[in-house]
């Protein structure tokens, strides 16, 4: 009788309420009718949105249904904004929100094992910054071409939203990828001038001896990602031109000119590290002699202080004509 239908075509009248309020909102396209369970007492509606599942409008759009629309048009009813188009939306804004911290962690953590490996605090800043150079070309590239459509048509890409996993997942790879570059190169630096004390000639010996397999390793990486363009995969293209862009711009401009560069203006000052640190990092086995020599005021004064009997200081402003080595041995006498 009217009694049992009561509270059922209640329900069904509250539903289609609902649903021309949602009708009525901007960038909905369509709300097709709800469906209600055997209580009554829940309505499934299924909302099209005017634009594309990746469209900023879409993501716009569920923003305002979970937070003004529905609050205000469900009364005291529970409200929830699901499905794979929501979904989408909740992963993009969980992995941006995680973004800056998965970016710290990782480059905190490379800072401090390079403090550790080269026994400076100068040369993990200027590695985490330039490593981040490189990601930031891969990035522009990427976005020029597979989100602005520059050249889009020679890759057979078509233009879109970037999706959503790909910039914290090329951030993992590329940073990797960078930093074995980077260790690859100053480890060849360092060992020239903890060998001669000279900085200028310790870049150039380090670029001599690692140019050419830095150059054919990054040739056979750019090549390998190079071929992802074959794959009919929007998603493997964009990876593949990210990586290939930020393997040849790291290789070339980045550790062949910026880094012999900077460490060239930097000097002695690049392997400056305080003496309390000195005491405090662990020491790695196989690290070169006289790694530990090289730090505090003694690189910034040209002294070494390495002699036990207190009476072999040498000051480099006192005879000056040898270099002192960093290990606190004696000048070469051969120069004499």
């Amino acid at each position: 009788g009217p009694a049992a239908d009561g509270p059922a075509a209640d329900a069904q009248r509250r539903a289609a309420a609902l649903r021309a309020e949602l009708q009525a909102v901007e960038g909905v396209r369509e709300v097709r009718p709800p469906q209600l369970d055997s209580t009554g007492t829940t309505a499934v509606f299924t909302v099209v949105p005017q634009g594309s599942p990746d469209d900023e409008s879409t993501e716009r759009l569920v923003h305002h249904l979970r937070d003004d629309v529905l609050p205000a048009a469900a009364d005291d009813a529970e409200t929830h904004v699901g499905g794979s188009t929501a979904a989408a939306v909740d992963l993009a804004d969980r992995l941006g929100a995680r973004m800056p911290w998965f970016v710290g962690f990782v480059v905190g953590l490379s800072f401090l094992l390079l403090m550790v490996e080269f026994r400076s605090i100068v040369v993990p800043v200027k590695a985490a910054l330039m490593n981040l150079l490189s990601v930031g070309a891969a990035y522009g590239a990427v976005v020029a071409v597979f989100q602005w459509g520059w050249g889009a048509g020679l890759l057979g890409a078509e233009p879109g939203p970037i999706e959503s996993f790909a910039p914290i997942m090329l951030f993992a790879v590329l940073f990797g990828l960078s930093m074995d570059y980077e260790v690859f190169l100053l480890s060849r630096v360092r060992e020239e001038y903890l060998r001669s004390g000279d900085s200028a000639a310790s870049v150039r010996g380090g670029i001599a001896a690692t140019a050419r397999v830095i150059t054919a390793a990054a040739s056979v990486m750019v090549v390998v990602f190079g071929s992802f363009q074959l794959n009919d995969q929007r998603v493997v293209n964009l990876f593949g031109f990210g990586l290939a862009v930020a393997i040849a711009v790291d290789a070339t401009l980045v550790r062949l000119v910026l880094v012999p560069a900077v460490m060239a203006v930097l000097g002695r000052s690049a392997w400056w590290l305080p003496r309390p640190l000195e005491r405090l990092l662990p020491h790695l086995p196989g690290e070169p002699a006289g790694a530990g020599r090289t730090t505090g005021t003694d690189a910034g004064a040209g002294t070494d202080a390495g002699t036990g009997d207190g009476e072999g200081t040498a000051a480099g402003a006192g005879a000056g004509k040898q270099p002192v080595p960093p290990q606190g041995g004696e000048p070469d006498t051969a120069r004499r």
